[in-house]
């Protein structure tokens, strides 16, 4: 089994909203929770109430799709509203992560790191320090980690913040970009993603679910080709709709089936009915 590890703040965690965008299920992608891994479910995260959609779920499975004899297994540790500092050497969130990341070690094979932070450090001239305290933090992770030649992929802050809502603050999100593409361009194994074109929620700091889709299928592009991705890719939609189309199997309908039955969504003589039809 692989597994790959999700840090940064709240736009890796996921804050799409679900209903905007067809769920994704896959008996081959799991997460890690409560010590298990299990099939991955959207939020993978729950750092807050309102978590949902982030970059992860379409990462994974256009990766299924081009490895299905194998399993992923996702290990959720980004954190809202976290900065830089927070992730530094030492930081609770950093020895939280570091911690799953070994457990999960037991039982996989970590092929790589997901990041995604910046909006916290985006004012009051933060990132004038910014570079130096982001290899810092990759250097911690991959070091504490035992994985120097890790990849690592970093997304790029989207271009919507510092104009409206939570996101009007985050006036120096260019000079973040700048700085995070000095780091790639100087640690091996690092890649960067572009954010162009991304669509925020109403919030005007949260990418919206359908450009988190979006957002995981470039973060997998870079980490298939080993490359940066300056642009976005213009079949980003058209990937989507074979990972959508994708036939579901016994197991996954069993595994929705039971869900909608603990939700409440079908009622027990249905569920029995379904259940005895699919296991057949």
């Amino acid at each position: 089994m692989k597994s790959l590890l999700l840090i940064g703040q709240s736009n890796m965690a996921g804050r799409g909203y679900l209903s905007d965008v067809p769920a994704i299920y896959n008996e081959n992608i799991e997460m890690l929770r409560n010590g298990r891994w299990q099939m991955m479910a959207e939020p993978i995260h729950f750092d807050r109430e309102v978590a949902g959609v982030g970059p992860a779920a379409s990462f994974a499975a256009a990766w299924a799709l081009d490895h299905p004899e194998e399993k992923l297994g996702l290990i959720p540790c980004a954190e809202g509203g976290s900065s830089i500092d927070e992730w530094g050497a030492d930081q609770m969130l950093a020895r939280h992560a570091i911690a799953e990341a070994k457990f999960a070690m037991e039982t996989s094979e970590l092929i790589g790191i997901l990041w995604h932070q910046g909006e916290n450090d985006s004012l009051n001239g933060k990132h004038s320090v910014y570079a130096e305290k982001l290899k810092a933090v990759f250097d911690f992770f991959r070091n504490e980690l035992g994985l120097p030649d890790v990849p690592i992929i970093v997304g790029e802050l989207p271009d919507f913040l510092g104009k409206s809502g939570f996101g009007l603050s985050a006036t120096e999100f260019k000079e973040i970009n700048r700085e995070m593409a000095k780091v790639v361009a100087e640690e091996e194994n690092c890649y960067l993603v572009s954010a162009e074109n991304l669509s925020s929620n109403p919030d005007g700091i949260h990418i919206n679910a359908e450009s988190q889709r979006q957002f995981g299928i470039r973060y997998y592009e870079a980490f298939r080709k080993k490359a940066s991705i300056s642009h976005a890719l213009g079949d980003e939609d058209e990937r989507l709709s074979k990972i959508y189309g994708r036939e579901t199997t016994k197991n996954e309908k069993i595994y929705l089936l039971s869900r909608d039955f603990a939700l409440g969504k079908i009622d027990y003589q249905t569920f029995m009915e379904k259940f005895a039809e699919n296991a057949k």
